[in-house]
């Protein structure tokens, strides 16, 4: 079975380490919000600020990281991403056990952990370039998808439970020992990382380079609009989300626990379509399940504007987004690993991280701006519009693929049965 291939002991390591800092990701998911609230007493505009602003500061501060990482050995830059975060996360439960907590403090680290997450994704995906074959990175990308959404899944309940018993700074303390969990799993793997070599620009770090993973991105004829289609429907679906999370709490009275449960539930989608995906690619070619499930994804959110209260209100949203996270649990690991194949090695970290920062500050942008919009015109006509605008996404998609297909393993002969 393609899903089921051995990758071998550095990629289990590197799995293991991605597997323990997402669910500690995911287990002080909002923490931040809920220390403002819960702890500092901030006001609806403070949280919001702090959401858009650790997004969006965080972005701008990562721009020079891609550059600056692509000439050195990923490793390391991923372990000192680790440890970065991991004292960062540190600082807000010693602040808080010392009384010195503050709404700037959570603002400064949100920022920091918002830049090294960039550069740690950028770095971890021109790392796995170089770990696996070719052919083996939808795989590898699968694996990573499929670990994604159990997280996802497991942590918001876990956290919840957690920040029920002994409140938000607990989680945050999680998430740092979960960084700290991950920086030696890659301290495991072992093995001498080669250094990388340039091919056509120098390994020296130069104002104008910092412009260099949009300049690629932007010149290639696919991964152009796949960029900007992935931006925009990611900013859609999460410019919407505090939107649907004010209708449902507020307006429709949902209780906390069924709003966490509308969204954790459909994940299994995630599970199933980042399995499925391998499958599909072999059957039906890369370039067709990309489109199609890309194209698929963009059908569902304008379904939130019509939620409803009670039971079927509830069904309703985990079947939308059950419908939206399995589309996404194909596209999204069939993207990377398109996008690893599409880039060369000594770009990858540019382009990975010029990537991020433009995800990261689009979706920071978009949601201050739906808040706004619901403000002017109520909740249930900000998601229509959002899922309106999903439904031109697909125009966006690449009509024809010119990257090689990874060569496959040569498959041993059948025996003939007598």
């Amino acid at each position: 079975m393609v899903g089921r291939r051995s990758l071998g002991r550095q990629f289990r390591w590197l799995w293991a380490a991605y597997a323990v800092s997402a669910l500690g990701t995911w287990l002080a998911f909002d923490a931040f919000p809920l220390i403002a609230i819960l702890v500092l007493h901030a006001g609806t505009a403070a949280v919001s600020g702090l959401a858009a602003a650790g997004l969006a500061v965080g972005a701008v501060v990562a721009v020079p990281l891609g550059p600056w990482m692509e000439f050195r050995r990923k490793r390391p830059v991923m372990v000192t991403m680790d440890l970065v975060r991991c004292a960062a996360l540190l600082s807000i439960p010693a602040a808080f056990a010392l009384g010195r907590l503050s709404f700037a403090q959570l603002l400064v680290v949100s920022v920091v952990v918002g830049a090294a997450d960039i550069a740690f994704t950028a770095a971890s995906g021109a790392y796995l370039k170089t770990l696996v074959r070719p052919a083996d990175l939808l795989v590898a990308n699968g694996r990573f998808e499929s670990t994604a959404w159990t997280a996802t899944m497991l942590g918001p309940p876990l956290g919840g439970a957690a920040i029920g018993l002994f409140g938000p700074v607990l989680t945050v303390l999680a998430n740092a020992v979960s960084f700290l969990l991950s920086a030696v799993g890659i301290r495991a793997i072992g093995g001498r990382e080669p250094r990388p070599t340039p091919t056509e620009a120098p390994p020296r770090l130069r104002a104008g380079d910092l412009l260099d993973g949009w300049r690629y991105i932007l010149a290639d004829s696919a991964l152009r609009p796949l960029f900007t289609n992935t931006i925009l429907v990611n900013g859609l679906i999460m410019a919407a989300s505090p939107v649907l999370a004010v209708l449902m709490l507020d307006r429709l009275g949902f209780a906390p626990w069924q709003y966490m449960i509308a969204f954790a539930v459909p994940c299994v989608g995630g599970l199933i379509g980042s399995r499925l995906a391998p499958r599909l690619v072999a059957r039906f070619g890369r370039h067709r399940v990309l489109v199609t499930a890309g194209a698929l994804r963009a059908c569902w959110v304008l379904g939130l504007a019509f939620v409803g209260p009670g039971t079927a209100g509830l069904v309703l949203v985990m079947a939308v987004e059950l419908g939206l996270i399995t589309c996404c649990g194909v596209f999204n690991p069939v993207l990377s690993a398109y996008r690893l194949d599409r880039t060369p090695a000594d770009r990858v970290a540019r382009t990975l991280s010029a990537w991020s920062v433009t995800s990261k500050a689009t979706i920071a942008a978009l949601t201050a701006l739906w808040g706004l919009l619901a403000g002017v015109t109520g909740a249930r006509p900000a998601i229509a519009i959002a899922g309106l605008l999903m439904l031109a996404t697909p125009f966006l998609l690449p009509r024809h693929d010119r990257t090689p297909q990874p060569e496959r393993e040569p498959q041993p002969p059948v025996p003939v049965q007598p």
